[in-house]
């Protein structure tokens, strides 16, 4: 046996840190020879571009040869016995880098905010050569290969190069969309690491299975746009909210497909009147009962539906209906699976490594270090990503307030103040800043919303006046008080009037959206109507005024699937909704209702051109606490565009009941929520209302039991 150098058994031990400087062509003093590690070879040879061939001498028994080339071509190939066997095939290590140093210079200072195109899998050709290039980030390892279909799964057989700032790289010729993959790594300790799927992976296998799966970008097509100013301030925006696992089943509880879905839920949404429709975060997760929180690729639409293409298609299918696209966004936290971005090299890389900085009590996950120009590089690509890739409308950020928050649900004691001694998140403050900054700066017609439960200031306030950049802001002060509110029996509302009065006060410092979202019909809280009280007449009026006050109140509106008919029970993630009840006169009446009230919504310009601005709301009777009855005007942004919207939350009939306007004449009953079309008792105003012949003009209604109406001056 031929003595080798310490390289050799490093690249045979799968110990080094750089094979190709050992494997492939090298130019030596009288030609250039060839080194290729294949285990299991019996023979092997190099055949040059003209058919010249080459023997390889074998080095060692594992399966290490080496030979020179007969004609200096560097365009070999490797042909190979294997057994009874042969294969022929290019050598991975005769192919120059894939990421230049220009590249690895954008990458290490934070600014390649497409690093997506970078790093992960991609299909390439080099030099005439069809195959897949992988890059991956993994600073602290000591050795890093990509194993998959391709190679068997054999660490041995693709050890990547490492280049600057810690990025580890290879083209792997005759790899293939629909490759399964992962990285094995070894850390700079030579602990050799559970197998870890890739961070930016453009799909990944269902679980439990965990490989990332190459694909071919040259399939992603753009889907058509959505509607111009969809998310304007000055629109109607009427948010329905959606887990796809559980919206709609197929006979024996299987889930409907990403085509599937196309075909059913745009058409049902824009028939209902929504302007948006929001997924629960698509990003590859391995438990379902997580709904997509704890995701473990952020850049992978989850495969439990179908492909990234079929995800296209049905993001196209919305916007082709007129609908805007919103996908709730995790970057608070992820989870601690062995096979995902925890101890990715073998050190705190996307997380703090002090616990008391890095994981989140309730939840058991852990939470990125945004102080780290490569982990908020990581996460402002992916969100820019769905944006690229798949022509999204807005993200929706999940938990805020914990990324805001340095002893967020912490005791005292367990947790590091900032260099001021504060528990504000400075790191994660500037990284939410440059999020909005770029997100809007690259696609101005796109919205964020943020999910943030505390009073922190000018959340949806520009940056450069000091707010955190946001679109919009989920109001979930009005949401906790309204809902208390109504779930009381209406002869004790009298006592808590100010439950409803209170969202008013603030209700202009950030351009809000009403939320009744996935969180408030989970987890024991009960459904909405679980939470009405009264008897079965009374649950579904109380329900359907409760909506009209939303869909008067300013705001932009959101409502979880579900909500919109009533749904009986909590939801399951792992069941569909209960379409059934649609066959029962009070959940169709709702469901009628809440169409009726986003077609009036999109319809009358008063009750959505202002609905984050002062100027569009004014209180007409706010201190009738003893009939918990409450009055406002919405207006529009023409003078003349007014919509009175009163709200009686006690059962008892009110006629004759005064109320002043601002302009005389006839002023129309465009919606009544006592309607019997909604299952109401049809008490109202007879679908007009002339004011009374008096200085200051002012309407005399009769105002319906638990319900809520509308009127607009005629032209």
């Amino acid at each position: 046996m031929i003595q080798l150098s310490d390289e050799a058994y490093a690249v045979i031990d799968g110990r080094h840190s750089d094979p190709f400087h050992y494997l492939g062509p090298h130019r030596v003093e009288d030609g250039i020879v060839v080194r290729a590690f294949l285990p299991g070879a019996l023979e092997v040879e190099a055949v040059e571009a003209g058919g010249h061939a080459a023997r390889l001498d074998r080095l060692h028994d594992a399966g290490l040869f080496e030979g020179r080339l007969v004609n200096g071509d560097m365009r070999y190939r490797l042909h190979a016995r294997f057994g009874n066997g042969t294969a022929e095939f290019d050598d991975a290590y005769r192919f120059p880098p894939i990421l230049s140093d220009f590249d690895l210079h954008l990458l290490g200072e934070g600014t390649d905010l497409a690093l997506y195109r970078k790093l992960g899998a991609h299909r390439a050709v080099i030099d005439g050569v069809e195959g897949v290039g992988f890059a991956v980030l993994a600073p602290d390892a000591r050795r890093v290969s990509v194993v998959g279909d391709f190679n068997y799964w054999d660490g041995r057989r693709h050890a990547m190069r490492v280049r600057g700032n810690g990025y580890w790289e290879i083209f792997v010729p005759g790899a293939l969309p629909g490759d399964h993959y992962k990285y094995e790594i070894v850390d700079r300790s030579g602990r050799l690491l559970p197998l870890k799927s890739d961070p930016v992976a453009f799909a990944a296998e269902l679980r439990p299975h965990t490989a990332s799966i190459v694909v071919d970008e040259r399939s992603l097509q753009r889907p058509a746009p959505a509607p111009a100013d969809v998310n304007s301030l000055h629109a109607p925006v009427s948010i329905y909210e959606v887990h796809l696992g559980s919206w709609r089943r197929k006979d024996g509880n299987d889930w409907l497909s990403y085509r599937d879905l196309a075909e059913q839920l745009p058409a049902y949404v824009r028939d209902m009147g929504f302007t948006h429709v929001e997924f629960l975060p698509v990003s590859e997760h391995p438990f379902d009962g997580s709904w997509g929180y704890q995701p473990t690729g952020l850049f992978a639409p989850t495969s439990r539906f179908g492909s990234p293409q079929d995800f296209l298609g049905l993001i196209d299918a919305c916007h082709r209906a007129g609908l805007g696209v919103l996908l709730d966004w995790v970057p608070g936290h992820f989870p601690d699976d062995p096979h995902g971005l925890a101890l990715f090299d073998g050190t705190a890389l996307y997380e703090h490594s002090n616990p008391l900085q890095g994981r989140h009590l309730d939840w058991g996950t852990l939470i990125y270090n945004y102080g780290r120009i490569e982990v908020s590089n990581f996460l402002l690509s992916n969100a820019l990503f769905w944006f690229d890739r798949y022509g999204i409308d807005g993200l929706r950020v999940d938990a805020v307030a914990s990324m805001l928050y340095l002893d967020y649900s912490r005791p005292q004691g367990q947790w590091i103040p900032n260099q001021y001694g504060g528990r504000e998140n400075l790191e994660a403050i500037d990284f939410l800043r440059r999020f909005n900054t770029q997100v809007f700066g690259h696609y101005p017609h796109a919205t964020t919303a943020a999910e943030e439960s505390t009073a922190w200031p000018q959340v949806s306030r520009p940056v450069e006046f000091g707010g955190l950049g946001f679109g919009y802001k989920w109001n979930m002060g009005w949401m906790h008080d309204t809902l208390d509110y109504i779930s009381k029996d209406p002869v004790h509302r009298k006592y808590h009037h100010g439950q409803i009065l209170f969202g008013t006060h603030y209700a202009f410092s950030e351009n809000f959206i009403l939320p009744l979202s996935h969180d408030e019909v989970v987890h024991g809280k009960r459904s909405i109507l679980g939470r009405m009280p009264g008897d079965a007449w009374q649950r579904f009026a109380n329900l359907r005024a409760y909506y009209g006050f939303m869909f008067g109140h300013p705001g932009k509106k959101l409502l979880f699937m579900g909500n919109e008919f009533a749904q009986e029970r909590e939801w399951n993630h792992d069941q569909s909704l209960d379409w059934h009840l649609l066959g029962e006169p009070p959940h169709a009446g709702m469901q009628r209702v809440v169409r009726d009230l986003n077609h009036l919504y999109r319809a009358v310009p008063a009750l959505h051109e202002l609905d984050c601005d002062s100027g569009g709301f004014e209180w007409i009777v706010a201190d009738d606490a003893d009939h918990s009855l409450f009055a406002f005007m919405r207006k529009g942004i023409d003078s003349r565009s007014r919509c009175l919207v009163v709200s009686n939350f006690t059962p008892r009939v009110h006629r004759g009941y005064r109320i002043r306007v601002p302009f005389g004449g006839r002023w129309r009953e465009v919606l009544n929520t006592d309607s019997t079309h909604y299952g109401g008792s049809d008490v109202g105003n007879g679908g007009m209302v002339e004011t009374s012949a008096t200085l200051v003009p002012e309407l005399n209604l009769t105002i319906p039991p638990l319900a809520t109406i509308f009127l607009v001056l005629e032209d």
